[in-house]
């Protein structure tokens, strides 16, 4: 992990997980932010929180392209050397810090006049910082506020150094994937710029990286789309659509990822179920690639399996749940046998067995009542979910049919709670909404 810019390299190199190879992945750290932001849901803990916001400042700062996308990697190397560009000797943090500063850096980041790597030294953290704290005799606030210090100095130095080149491709399923964990961080951490990079993004990728016809390219460079998109490409986008809808409420971006789900059962499905990694007009290859299990990345077919099972959640299609079914059960042996190498299809696989809990809001999006309502529902983390929003009473012909014919029960904002499109009965207390979800994950 890259103490003071954020954000993870590609793999260590060592047992200890220390050094690293210095290659930073846009793949990586997608999935990362998103595992932090999830386990700080989970379990508050600080330090959880500040790495996912790390990895996302990290990611807008210097792997956001000016049209919206995001670029696909940094090297490893700088001037010739790995790791030149983050790694330090005590005599540069000495000579950029105070006195006092620089024994801290020195403590709280291991350093040692030999460093652990080529006569240099990889920051990390080897004690907690109440550790650190108690060693220098420092309060815990005392602490914090040096380690801000020391990062924004050692940083505005690091920008002055050569940096590693940077991968400048834009490839469509890791900005789904990245886009995803963007989007929802920005609602659950309730960070505007977050969202306003989000929204540009989702605009970026159904513009630029789409055909007019409604397909998708593979990538994107110097002004250019182009190739045809793979399955892990309409899997991703779809799913991160779905998040950004589930972030603005705006009906385009679920509209945008119903299609693009369309496309890809019409383009990808096998006869026997499951999916193909290529369309049906992809280049002819010897044999059509179908790779379910999930690796770096998810495979496209567990990718696709789960937004299938959340778009049947939100309009009650039997056909998507038919089509993830079918995916599923072709795999009910390999997952049974090697568990590790299926890790998403597993997380579909339980929201196909346990169900999906459906949310239903009518309510201004502006009134604080909403918003109330929102954060019951959306701040915890809550994989079995989905939530629609619509900011007033609606009829038959709304295009997301699990708002059709919600209303407002006494002109205050209202919850449904449903599966399968039965609903319990509409609430519009925080504490009522809580009670339903609640007893519904136990059940």
């Amino acid at each position: 992990y890259d103490q003071i810019g954020g954000g993870f390299a590609r793999y260590s190199v060592d047992a200890r997980w220390l050094v690293p190879h210095f290659e930073k992945m846009l793949y990586d750290n997608a999935q990362l932010s998103r595992v932090y932001l999830h386990a700080w849901q989970v379990t508050g803990d600080p330090l959880f929180k500040q790495i996912a916001e790390e990895i996302y400042d990290y990611i807008l700062r210097e792997m956001t392209a000016p049209e919206g996308g995001f670029y696909s990697a940094t090297d490893a190397d700088s001037e010739g050397e790995e790791g030149k560009f983050f790694v330090w000797s005590i005599a540069d943090v000495q000579g950029l810090l105070s006195q006092a500063d620089a024994a801290i850096a020195i403590e709280y980041y291991g350093m040692s006049p030999g460093g652990n790597f080529e006569g240099h030294n990889i920051l990390y953290r080897p004690n907690s910082d109440e550790v650190v704290a108690e060693r220098l005799n420092l309060t815990p606030d005392a602490l914090a506020d040096a380690i801000r210090r020391i990062k924004d100095t050692l940083f505005a130095a690091r920008t002055q150094r050569i940096a590693p080149l940077l991968d400048d491709k834009l490839v469509t399923a890791w900005n789904g994937l990245m886009l995803a964990s963007l989007a929802e961080a920005a609602r659950v951490l309730k960070r505007p710029d977050y969202l306003a990079a989000a929204v540009r993004a989702g605009d970026f990728a159904t513009s630029v990286l789409m055909t007019p016809t409604g397909r998708l390219y593979r990538t994107y460079k110097d002004g250019i789309s182009k190739l045809n998109a793979y399955l892990e490409d309409y899997a991703a986008l779809s799913d991160a659509l779905l998040e950004l809808y589930q972030t603005t409420f705006d009906a385009r971006w679920f509209t945008a990822a119903q299609a693009l789900t369309d496309s890809a059962l019409k383009h990808f499905s096998a006869p026997e179920g499951g999916f193909f990694d290529t369309s049906d007009d992809h280049e002819a290859l010897i044999t059509r690639p179908r790779n379910v299990q999930d690796n770096a990345v998810p495979s496209g077919s567990s990718k696709l399996t789960g937004v299938l099972l959340k778009l049947a959640a939100y309009t009650g299609e039997a056909r998507y749940e038919q089509a993830a079914h079918s995916a599923l059960r072709l795999l009910t042996n390999p997952m049974r046998q090697v568990p590790q190498a299926f890790g998403e299809s597993l997380g579909a696989l339980t929201l196909l067995v346990g169900g999906l809990q459906e949310v239903a809001l009518v309510g201004d999006p502006a009134d604080a009542a909403t918003q109330a309502l929102l954060a019951v529902v959306q701040q915890p983390y809550r994989p079995n979910a989905i939530t629609a929003l619509a900011s007033a009473n609606v009829g038959e012909d709304h295009p997301i049919p699990l708002l059709r014919w919600r209303m407002l029960r006494g002109d205050v904002p209202t919850v449904y709670v449903c599966r399968n499109f039965v609903c319990q009965m509409p609430v519009t207390t925080p504490d009522a909404v809580r009670s339903l979800l609640e007893a519904a994950s136990a059940g």
